[in-house]
């Protein structure tokens, strides 16, 4: 991997290159990204053939995402002491056989199962492998090789959801389990091949669970955790019911649905390759302008979902400012918890999964009293406002205590403004 000083003919440092192992990682994320979310795609298929209610079907969402919350955690402190490329080849190994399950389910429970086995083995690769992506990216590119990794979801939400859904609707939903397994068994033979053997520090630097524990004294470990959970809740708050604002406020054929969620994947894949570029410069800034961004979609999209052409452009634009955020806020996690990065992975990961969880619930509360869709968004945005409340508090706690913080993977560098370590404060 060439060194950022390594001089080209012109006397010009070469630009270090991100291995190729961190996208593999990404890769193996598109296939964990495609399982977790394209069940909303093959419900009613699903329900049908297992003779089951929608919103029974509905549960298996619910099933992989609260399996992200408690296996992250639980499984990154399992597996400390294990060799990091070890443990992402199980992970991926027990991931694959859960979608086998998932196809060949002969009953609902058998299903549901396999679900929960599926999310606690995407919970802990997701930890151990943002952990792994940092450990590998070359000093000041530590948020670009999260936005690697958030791209593969991203990638996932534009191709392999609408996929799954078409597979499901032309071969059965049980052809979209199978095609997920396919991309596990790619995603492993990658992982077998190009992520490096590593063995963990033995002696006084021998990971301990206690020890690593320790980040949950830090308030700006709780504070990034709010602030993930709240831009999750913002955007998931209103995307969960995007299809009936569309077809309902809008007055949109459901014919346009899926184009409108392709259009927003391609909104997402946009703001985090844009994001995991400038985060590492300005990584306060970037977390600054993406949620004010995403604020004032969203009350755009309160004001204007009448109009079709608005809500087609503001769902586009909601994907690209909402993912923006995404690596700085990952990025923020290994920064301040760099003792810890695996727990600071799974954390993220289960704040991820609990705004997730949230934001739906509340727009379901708003739904049910009777408000309307328009109504979610205003309350998207009001988690939105909270979240860039909560980084204001970060940003100036972050001034207060720079000195003494290390960036997680990154070499001593004093002779380089701290705007190029990736903990300014933008």
């Amino acid at each position: 991997m060439p060194r950022s000083d390594t001089p080209l003919p012109d006397g010009r440092a070469e630009r270090p290159r991100m291995p190729l192992a961190v996208y593999v990682l990404g890769l193996s994320v598109f296939a964990l990204g495609t399982s977790e979310f394209m069940i909303s795609g093959l419900l009613q298929p699903l329900a049908r053939d297992m003779d089951v209610s929608i919103p029974q079907a509905g549960l298996l969402v619910s099933a992989f995402a609260i399996g992200m919350v408690v296996g992250a955690p639980v499984l990154a402190g399992a597996t400390l002491r294990l060799p990091q490329r070890t443990t992402l080849i199980a992970l991926l190994a027990v991931f694959g056989l859960g979608q086998v399950a998932g196809a060949v389910a002969p009953s609902y429970g058998v299903l549901f199962a396999s679900r929960v086995v599926s999310a606690l083995a995407c919970a802990g690769f997701w930890a151990v492998g943002a952990a792994v992506a940092v450990s590998l990216a070359p000093p000041g590119m530590k948020a670009r090789a999260m936005s690697v990794m958030i791209g593969g979801l991203s990638i996932a939400n534009v191709v392999g959801v609408p996929a799954g859904a078409v597979l499901g609707q032309h071969a059965g939903w049980r052809a979209a389990f199978w095609a997920v397994a396919a991309m596990s068994a790619l995603a492993l033979a990658g992982v077998l091949a190009l992520v490096p053997r590593t063995q963990p520090p033995t002696g006084a630097e021998r990971p301990r669970l206690r020890r690593e524990l320790r980040i949950y004294r830090d308030g700006q470990v709780w504070l990034a955790i709010a602030i993930t959970a709240l831009n999750a809740a913002a955007t998931f708050c209103l995307f969960s019911y995007l299809s009936p604002l569309l077809t309902d406020t809008a007055g949109l054929d459901e014919s346009w649905v899926p184009t409108v969620l392709v259009l927003y994947g391609v909104g997402a894949l946009i703001g985090t390759a844009v994001g995991g570029r400038v985060a590492d410069a300005h990584l306060f800034g970037t977390m600054y302008t993406g949620l004010a961004a995403t604020t004032a979609v969203l009350a755009l999209l309160a004001l204007t979902a009448h109009l079709p052409a608005a809500a087609v452009g503001l769902a586009l634009c909601l994907g690209l400012t909402s993912f923006f955020t995404a690596p700085a806020i990952n990025a923020r996690m290994f920064d301040i918890a760099g003792a810890a990065p695996t727990l600071a992975g799974a954390t993220n990961t289960s704040a991820f999964n609990i705004g997730n969880t949230l934001g739906p619930w509340v727009g379901g509360l708003v739904i049910g009293a009777g408000w309307g869709y328009k109504a979610v968004s205003w309350t998207s945005a009001a988690l939105a406002v909270a979240a860039v409340g909560a980084t204001a508090v970060a940003s100036r706690w972050h001034r207060r205590t720079a000195a003494s913080r290390v960036v997680a993977g990154s070499r001593p560098a004093p002779a380089v403004p701290a705007a190029d370590t990736g903990t300014a404060a933008g």
